[in-house]
């Protein structure tokens, strides 16, 4: 082989073994650059041990429909110093300034004190002072910007990663039980309320960061190894306003009239959303406190608001027409039981719909005789309108509706005129509060909600749009025929005294005994009811349902009184304060091409007038002018005309801008009305006298 080739041969080989070498080097270098953000050491030789730990992310926040935070995170840093990374010359130009910085923000110790404690450290070797715990983010970011701690963790000490995140409610109790919290036990993880629901984006993904061993203990270094994401944001349906309004009323009848809990729920009819859901417990001292979400998870009877169901449900086989005649005598026995109505020898022969509005129980008589050998199409009509199941609202602890069936322990020859009523036959106020808003619907069936969006920094990551969980629950002639009668309960029956100046409300009145644990109804002294109240407004065009349950009030007993007037109020505090339900003050009023404007400061109306495209012809350059309209097309500024010594024509201007100009001329002013400047005691022209009183007329 010629030599020429063999050294070429050798030549490359050489090449590829040294590039190989360079590889090995580079990766060898980047290895170690890697591990010495990872590995700390105490000086070139020693290695500290050292492990990685978990940075809690900041919990996202739960706000309202209007982002007013309901739920908050409030993020405290412990912040601690390592001296010994600081070098020689750095601290000793720049430590009586750190000193002088912290002296400022923590007055423990004088400047001079904070000097000698940290110089005694760095002495001592020691890697990992307190400077102060749980102190807020704004003062950690000042204190990065101190001399020395300017420099970052590595070169100027100080680490500051070790987080305590603290749940605040800015609101109090207020959603309490409803908003939930998230609590870590042995066993489990417990999930309750809107936190525990939507658990998987409040939460965000945990950080990690490098701590190291120093004296027998595990300290942070400050050196992240994975950013904590922090949790997105959930936006409820909720509407703090009515939320309050809901809340305070229900408070104040539960200590007018008694009762171991309430609760109110306010839904939005076309969408199903939840703008209110407030829940009070007695306490042991007689005040009343959020302690469980009784809308949500308590089953009751709920009495003569499952009269409605019934009727619709006789509607729709055509059993019945609300114009049948029958004998409402009061008395109505069925086997070995026996109903009675409210009022003594009952009402005598009345319609359907006059039965319905009074709430008698021959509406029993009527479901029994109607479904007495065909219980089950009875049952069937139920399941059609969607109240035999759960809502499915998403926080959790909603149970299943409990009936009587055919066929099962539980029924009886009388079941289906127990259950006509509202006896065996428990709900939730949530789920017959969503079965009336189905009928206010025109029939549509929607599922409850009490979150509409999840955000990340006010991007939308999700949306949460109304569900229609039934389009149609019944037939629109049924739905028709019960809106009515729902509207006649509140003008001639029960309900007739709950009025609103502004709008209609239709509604049906509630009143249960509750069994008393295994002593059932009927023992005297001892009965306890639940009064509530369910319906809509206003009547004609729908826009809220509400529910409001009492359990066992001792100073009253009835739907109407107890539950009824609540309900009452927040509809008509609602309505007061929903601009939706207004129409615009000026809407009748003819359209008018310019403003009204006022005499006054000429900057004031010209900023005024430009911001508005409003066009205007000047005339004169004083700085106080008066106003007039040229041909309804464009405004006049004229000068007044003000001169020292002079009384001035402050008419047509505004009282700051009137007693601003006469003061000026040494004049007391004495002031009548509110408004615009209509008169003055002393005419325009007239010499200024120093002290004078001068009568201003405002209208």
């Amino acid at each position: 082989m010629p030599r020429a080739v063999i050294i070429r041969t050798y030549l490359l080989f050489s090449g590829v073994f040294l590039a190989m070498v360079f590889v090995l080097v580079q990766t060898g270098i980047i290895i170690m650059d890697d591990r010495s953000e990872i590995f700390l050491s105490t000086t070139a030789s020693t290695k500290l041990e050292q492990r990685s730990a978990f940075i809690e992310p900041r919990r996202g926040e739960i706000l309202d429909q209007h982002l007013n935070p309901l739920v908050t995170s409030v993020s405290f840093y412990d912040i601690y110093m390592d001296p010994v990374t600081v070098s020689d010359k750095v601290w000793t130009q720049k430590i009586g300034e750190l000193s002088v910085g912290l002296a400022n923000y923590f007055r423990e110790r004088t400047a001079r004190e904070w000097e000698v404690y940290l110089r005694d450290a760095r002495v001592k070797g020691r890697r990992y002072v307190l400077i102060q715990k749980k102190v807020t983010n704004e003062i950690r970011k000042n204190l990065r910007e101190l001399p020395i701690f300017e420099l970052g963790t590595f070169k100027g000490g100080i680490i500051d990663n070790q987080v305590t995140i603290v749940r605040k409610r800015p609101n109090g109790d207020l959603l309490s039980r409803t908003l939930g919290y998230v609590k870590e036990t042995k066993e489990d993880t417990l999930l309750v309320g809107i936190e525990g629901a939507y658990n998987e984006f409040l939460a965000g993904k945990q950080g990690e960061i490098l701590e190291h061993r120093i004296a027998q203990s595990w300290k942070p270094t400050g050196a992240v190894l994975r950013e904590a994401i922090n949790g997105y944001d959930v936006v409820t349906t909720i509407d703090k306003d009515i939320q309050e309004v809901a809340q305070t009323e229900l408070k104040h009848q539960l200590e007018r009239k008694g009762g171991r809990y309430g609760t109110a729920i306010v839904m939005e009819v076309k969408t199903g959303y939840i703008k209110a859901i407030a829940n009070l417990q007695e306490n042991k001292d007689g005040s009343y406190s959020e302690s469980y979400n009784h809308a949500i998870g308590s089953s009751e009877v709920l009495g003569s608001t499952m009269k409605l169901a019934s009727l619709m449900a006789a509607l729709e086989d055509g059993k019945i027409k609300l114009s049948d005649t029958v004998n409402a005598n009061g008395n109505y026995r069925f086997y070995d039981q026996k109903l009675t109505d409210d009022k003594k020898g009952g009402y005598g022969k009345i319609t359907l719909q006059e039965a319905f509005e009074y709430s008698s129980n021959v509406i029993s008589k009527v479901i029994f005789d109607s479904y007495k050998n065909e219980p089950q199409k009875y049952i069937d009509r139920l399941n059609q309108f969607g109240i035999t199941t759960p809502t499915g609202i998403r926080i959790k602890g909603e149970p299943n509706p409990t009936f009587s069936q055919p066929g099962s322990e539980s029924w009886w020859g009388g079941s289906l005129a127990w259950m006509a009523i509202g006896y065996e036959f428990k709900l939730t106020p949530m789920e017959m509060l969503a079965f009336y808003n189905a009928v206010a619907n025109d029939g549509k069936y929607m599922q409850p909600q009490l979150v509409s969006q999840i955000l990340d920094n006010k991007r939308v990551v999700k949306e949460f749009k109304p569900i229609v969980k039934k389009e149609k629950i019944a037939s629109q002639a049924t739905i028709d025929t019960m809106k009515y009668a729902l509207e006649g309960v509140m003008k001639r029956g029960t309900g007739r005294r709950l009025k609103s100046t502004f709008f209609d409300i239709a509604g049906k009145t509630g009143t249960a005994q509750i069994a008393n644990e295994n002593k059932g109804f009927g023992v005297p002294g001892e009965q306890k009811y639940l009064a509530s109240f369910v319906g809509y407004f206003p009547a004609d065009d729908p826009i809220y349902s509400c529910i409001v349950v009492v359990a066992a009030p001792t100073n009253d007993i009835y739907g109407a009184s107890v539950s009824g007037t609540v309900f009452a109020e927040i509809a008509n505090k609602v309505y007061a304060s929903s601009y939706g339900y207004h129409p615009a003050v000026n809407e009748n009023e003819s359209k008018k091409s310019l403003p009204q404007t006022l005499n006054g400061n000429r900057y004031d109306l010209n900023t005024v007038l430009n911001h508005f495209d409003i066009p205007k012809k000047i005339n004169g350059n004083d700085e106080w002018i008066r106003t007039n309209s040229i041909d309804d097309k464009m405004v006049g500024i004229n000068d007044v005309g003000v001169k020292k010594g002079i009384i001035p024509d402050v008419r047509g201007m505004g009282l700051t801008d009137a007693l601003f100009l006469l003061e000026q001329q040494g004049m007391t002013v004495d002031v009548e009305g509110v408004g615009n400047v209509v008169q003055q005691s002393i005419l325009p022209g007239t010499e200024a006298v120093n002290g004078g009183v001068i009568k201003i007329k405002l209208r």
